[in-house]
């Protein structure tokens, strides 16, 4: 059947709704006014649609739903002289194209999947209707037949048969698959788009009854709505159901079953109407298996492990256990062999981690990259059975893979959670897996490590810190705290240590062991050491300008590994002392040992060309490296500062010998490489007068004074302090 074809959105023009059901009765009467007998003309028999239409309309979005009046408008088709088989057919396709396209936008709450579904059913309340009023039209005529049989009976035989002929066209053409039953369910009739649904086998779906079409899929309330419309208490109902064709294989339909009554209303029929749907259903099943499995692997994704933990979790008096798992090293690999090589060693260890996890409750999934995960649930799970999970995850990746006629080695992480279900949500069980992993990688891989409660808090404050650095930067939350370095051999304060602090709206202030290797981990090391930079030679020339009948006091800025490979260095200090007008000679900068160790040009260039200004540089934490003493005569330092280890041999009574020797090698080598000396963490009188003796230049510690506000730096009353 063809219906006039329309231009795409013309449907949308129309501005209200009288203007689209005019236009759906317009497609309608010129679809089947040509195989209507009726003596109206076309746009009389046009507006004889329209209500018909306005009808349709309501059905579709009557609330609640009832397709029952779509009967009276195929009722009213045969009353319209409508009756030609070709007649339903093509109002069946007119309402099936353009109902719910010129009428599904009145109520925009209800989704087009449900308009769909309701248009289906009121196609079949249609056609029920209009079989029903044909029939009854059929009787009406065989009664008109015998009561005119001694005047017509020839012209009423011929009636009859082209009554039943409309009848049967209609039941034999339809694309949906119709069937008869009697109340026992025995099938007295189907047509042929059933027939051929079932495997086109005739005689074997006539043979069939009803009830033996059960299936192991059928929902719970199918057979009972089936008891109730056979026994009359409903009308119809509607669902989705499964059958076993006679080949074995299952049909999915959309079943819809009606109950045709007598004419004094006793149930005497039931008529099926049935969609195909296998098709779309497993199209339906192949997207959701898409969209829940990685395409690489075949193993189930994040989505469908997420929806399995979240199960997991939710059941009542069940335990579970998680192995969340990183590759080592994965990234050289990519980079050596390429991403393909790459993807192949992933499908590798995906099959290597299925054949670890096989028992019932076990499963295995990708959640991206080179993270796997796997789970094991059960009333009897334990800690150690999740270890034991772990120790074979790590035995199967400690083959070596062959990848392009070479042997990899593959090693990974895996931090371990496990518990009673209830106790945590997913997102947290996830975070605390994933935080153990990264303690597993840190300590050096190939190895697992069991979640920690204190280790995740102090990984999510870590977290939180990086994150909230940029802003506290921005909000002023960090200040600086001064420590005096003072001259031994005549007590004088020679100058003071700039030691930054951050003030924390959380938790409070923060010594730089907890922010600084985070912000060189971010690179806002950058940023925050110029602030630090332009903070303390300002508060040096303001000490400068405040005191002056003393010397100048020299200000120790420290400068992390970053801001020794930082680009701008040379030109953030010069332009730092050009705006404050401090002398280069006031300022010191600490390089520690260990990012100098190994130093190449390049990086000792910009320390060389501040040397060249003025600018001391301080080569900090002497003798906590392995440098080789004599690389002392290249680096471009002027002062070595050794590290708090030295003096804690001091505290004793009598100092340890050999630590005294040691810093005694030390300070004589300086000197005679013309380098001063400063000793951190002097803490005691005997300290300071050892060091003085042994011949150190400056000290700092706590003896002196803790860091603290700049003006505290020349009220120092060191005379107190010794």
């Amino acid at each position: 059947m063809s219906v006039p074809a329309q231009a795409p959105g013309s449907a949308a023009e129309p501005d209200g709704l009288e203007d689209r059901l005019q236009r759906f009765a317009t497609i309608w009467s010129r679809a089947i006014f040509p195989v209507t007998a009726t003596s109206m003309t076309r746009t009389e028999f046009e507006q004889h649609l329209l209500p018909l239409a306005r009808q349709l309309s309501a059905a579709l979005h009557a609330l609640p739903f009832d397709a029952a009046p779509a009967q009276d408008v195929g009722a009213a088709l045969v009353a319209a002289h409508c009756t030609d088989p070709d007649a339903l057919s093509r109002t069946l396709g007119v309402v099936d194209a353009y109902l719910v396209l010129y009428c599904g936008n009145v109520h925009t709450g209800t989704p087009v999947d449900d308009l769909r579904a309701r248009c289906s059913r009121i196609q079949h309340a249609l056609a029920a209707g209009f079989a029903r009023a044909l029939r009854e039209r059929t009787l009406s005529e065989q009664e008109a037949i015998a009561r005119s049989a001694l005047t017509a009976r020839a012209f009423a035989e011929q009636a009859l048969h082209a009554t039943e002929a409309r009848f049967r066209a209609v039941f034999e053409d339809a694309a949906i698959g119709i069937g008869i039953a009697d109340l026992q369910g025995n099938v007295l009739d189907v047509n042929e788009a059933l027939t051929r649904m079932f495997g086109g086998l005739d005689t074997l779906v006539r043979a069939r009854n009803v009830t033996e079409w059960v299936h192991p899929e059928d929902a719970p309330h199918v057979w009972k709505l089936y008891g109730e419309l056979v026994r009359g208490e409903r009308e119809h109902f509607r669902v989705e159901k499964p059958f076993y064709r006679t080949d074995g294989t299952v049909l999915w339909t959309n079943l819809t079953v009606s109950l045709l009554r007598d004419a004094e209303g006793r149930p005497q029929y039931q008529l099926a109407l049935m969609e195909d749907t296998t098709e779309r259903r497993l199209l339906n099943l192949r997207l959701r298996y898409e969209a829940t499995h990685d395409a690489l692997t075949g193993l189930p994704n994040r989505t469908l492990f997420a929806e399995r933990l979240d199960k997991a979790l939710a059941a009542d008096d069940s335990r579970f256990g998680l192995c969340y798992l990183d590759l080592d090293g994965f990234k050289a690999i990519n980079d050596s062999l390429g991403h393909a090589a790459g993807d192949r060693l992933l499908v590798e260890v995906a099959d290597r981690l299925q054949s670890c996890a096989t028992a019932p409750g076990e499963m295995v999934a990708r959640l991206g990259g080179d993270e796997f995960v796997a789970l094991t649930t059960g009333p009897s799970v334990t800690a150690q059975d999740t270890e034991d999970l772990a120790v074979r995850i790590l035995g199967a990746l400690a083959t070596p893979i062959g990848l392009d006629g070479r042997d990899i080695t593959v090693r990974g992480s895996i931090g371990i959670v496990e518990g009673r279900a209830g106790e945590r949500t997913s997102a947290e069980v996830l975070r605390s897996a994933d935080i153990t992993m990264y303690r597993a990688k840190a300590a050096g891989g190939n190895r697992f490590e069991r979640a920690d409660a204190e280790a995740d808090a102090r990984a999510i404050t870590r977290h939180g810190l990086t994150t909230a650095l940029p802003a506290a930067l921005e909000r002023g939350e960090f200040f600086i705290e001064y420590q005096p370095l003072v001259h031994l051999g005549d007590g004088t304060v020679h100058g003071a240590e700039a030691l930054v602090r951050w003030c924390h709206p959380q938790h409070g202030v923060l010594g730089p062991d907890r922010f600084i290797p985070l912000a060189e981990h971010t690179g806002l090391i950058v940023p925050l050491g110029r602030w630090v930079l332009e903070e303390a030679v300002r508060q040096a020339r303001f000490w400068k300008h405040r005191h002056t009948d003393g010397g100048p006091l020299r200000i120790n800025v420290n400068l992390s590994p970053t801001q020794l490979h930082h680009p701008g260095l040379v030109g953030d200090v010069v332009d730092v002392l050009d705006r404050s007008g401090l002398d280069p000679g006031a300022l010191c900068l600490e390089v520690t040992e260990s990012a100098l160790i190994g130093a190449d040009e390049d990086v000792l260039k910009p320390l060389r060309h501040l040397a060249e200004m003025g600018v001391n540089i301080a080569l900090d934490d002497f003798g906590t490296g392995y440098s080789n003493l004599a690389n002392l005569r290249r680096l471009p330092v002027s002062i070595l500062k050794l590290d708090r280890s030295f003096t804690r041999g001091m505290q004793q009574h009598p100092a340890d010998p050999v630590d005294l020797k040691i810093v005694e090698g030390i300070v004589s080598l300086a000197h005679s490489l013309d380098l001063a000396v400063t000793v951190e963490g002097v803490e005691t009188a005997a300290q300071a007068e050892q060091l003085r003796r042994i011949g150190c230049d400056t000290a700092q510690g706590w003896y002196y004074a803790r860091p603290g506000a700049p003006d505290r730096i020349h009220t120092l009353a060191l005379a107190d302090a010794v």
